[in-house]
């Protein structure tokens, strides 16, 4: 069993910030990746930034320069600072872990998402 618990998503102005966050608990041996997506009305959900075990990140087009994804102390907790935010970043944001699953002894990844939370940016 694995639990993701996001948090700070919400209403913001054109121009403004929110700070997403994401901790991973449970059955989990170790972390590969952990990742933000996103799924806006009528759209498929598309990466927004993802950080590797190895602190190595990857971003969307449409938000580098203004997101920066970033771990915790722990490395179980992951951020999405999202400055200069524009309505089309409007989405349900969705925090992804890929892991590897205690007492699993072929190695294999799982994956596993969370429940998602609202960012709105209006004009």
């Amino acid at each position: 069993q694995v639990q993701l618990v996001e948090s700070g998503g919400g209403f913001v102005q054109a121009g403004g910030s929110l700070r997403l966050s994401c901790a991973a608990s449970g059955s989990i041996f170790s972390i590969n990746a952990m990742g933000w997506y996103r799924q806006a009305p009528g759209k498929q959900r598309e990466l927004v930034a993802v950080i590797t075990r190895a602190g190595t990140t990857n971003y969307a087009d449409s938000v580098k320069g203004r997101f920066t994804i970033s771990r915790g102390l722990a490395k179980n907790t992951v951020y999405l600072q999202m400055n200069s935010l524009k309505p089309e970043d409007t989405a349900v944001y969705y925090c992804n872990v890929d892991y590897l699953r205690l007492g699993d002894t072929v190695g294999r990844i799982y994956h596993y998402w969370g429940q998602g939370t609202q960012v709105t940016v209006s004009s």
